[in-house]
């Protein structure tokens, strides 16, 4: 909870997080790492104590959570496991192109879903279409009072498990990003499949499928906004998802700093614990500095965004600095436990495999860093 300024309500709710991720969570981390086994029923617990629906807005049922202790939560959830933090949080990324222009009736639709325990995913990424969204070659051609869709999606956390998916598609592939469309489609609808699901190094506790559309026929009903306006709910989502995962990737940092802090006043060598050394105390010094650093970057755009000020340099900023201050606290741990930090009976192996991904996905960092100097070359 360090860093986060909250009322006494988000203080109960990251109490209950923290709780929840020691006590029930934590036990079940090795194994299911080991295993690649989604736990269901470790995420029905979280819906059933309102972590998996935080940011449900008040008008159609939530509770409407502000971003800081959303964020808070989610640094307490990415201390124990990152990979259980982010299917959970994928719900929520799936419904915000829906909350960004979707009707009553579609947030309706996706609030209680998730309000009831299920899952949502957001479907953009396809084999050649990752930093460059123009590229999506799944198609949606308009047929009466259906759209028919056509094609594939890739490395979809949740797309395994959602019962509801936002997917983009073209409607007008001549016209590059200005054809891309968003639509809702769910789980049981006929010529849609879950496809692979990946075998990944790190964040194995997550579901991550591929997407199947062979004449998948959908209502119109379930077009978001207007077509050729998926671009823009995306970029907006997607900047928006820079921000709420960076507290992952803070939860990442501060167990690392913490295993090696732990380990490093137990550790003696030369009659004397190794955290007395001074090369040692720097290392968990320059650990401690980065994390309560992206801590604030975090909080600094989770705060801009929640007072609807413009956030897309600071988020990049948050996102990018949190990312690769997770790998670097997760090998500094890894070099001061030394052996034990590269056997899997200690934890800070896991942390770098968790960690590495956050440089890739929402995003890469290289393409965080073309955004900042966007900003600051205007």
């Amino acid at each position: 909870m360090s860093g986060y300024f909250l009322d006494e309500e988000g203080k109960l709710l990251v109490r209950t997080a923290r709780e929840f991720a020691e006590k029930e969570l934590k036990p079940r981390v090795a194994e299911c790492d080991r295993d690649g086994e989604f736990p269901l029923d470790l995420y029905q617990r979280a819906a059933d104590l309102g972590l998996s629906y935080l940011e449900m807005p008040e008008q159609y049922g939530g509770p409407g959570v502000n971003y800081l202790t959303v964020a808070a939560i989610y640094e307490e959830i990415g201390r124990i496991d990152s990979g259980f933090g982010i299917s959970m949080a994928a719900s929520t990324l799936g419904y915000k192109p829906i909350l960004l222009g979707g009707s009553p009736e579609q947030n309706k639709l996706f609030v209680d879903a998730i309000m009831n325990g299920k899952f949502a995913a957001f479907g953009l990424t396809e084999p050649n279409a990752g930093s460059d969204a123009g590229s999506v070659s799944t198609t949606a051609v308009r047929k009466g009072d259906e759209y028919i869709l056509n094609g594939s999606k890739c490395f979809i956390t949740n797309g395994g498990v959602a019962d509801l998916y936002t997917v983009f598609a073209t409607t007008d592939p001549s016209r590059g990003i200005r054809g891309l469309t968003c639509f809702i489609v769910e789980k049981d609808t006929p010529g849609f499949s879950s496809g692979k699901e990946e075998n990944k190094m790190g964040i194995r506790l997550s579901n991550t499928s591929e997407l199947i559309f062979r004449d998948a026929r959908i209502p119109a009903s379930n077009l978001v906004g207007r077509e050729g306006g998926g671009f823009k709910l995306a970029m907006k989502t997607l900047d928006l998802a820079r921000c709420a995962i960076g507290p992952f990737a803070v939860g990442i940092a501060q167990r690392a700093l913490e295993e090696a802090v732990a380990y490093a006043k137990s550790r003696v060598q030369f009659g004397k614990p190794i955290a007395s050394l001074q090369a040692i105390q720097f290392m968990l010094a320059d650990m401690a500095i980065r994390t309560e650093t992206a801590r604030q970057m975090a909080a600094h755009a989770l705060t801009l965004a929640q007072l609807d000020q413009p956030y897309g340099l600071e988020g990049a900023i948050a996102k990018c600095y949190s990312a690769d201050i997770a790998v670097q606290n997760a090998l500094d741990a890894i070099q001061i436990m030394g052996g034990y930090g590269y056997s899997r009976d200690f934890p800070v192996e896991k942390l770098l495999r968790d960690a590495k991904i956050f440089q890739i996905f929402e995003g890469t960092n290289q393409i965080q860093r073309a955004v900042i100097a966007s900003h600051v070359t205007r």
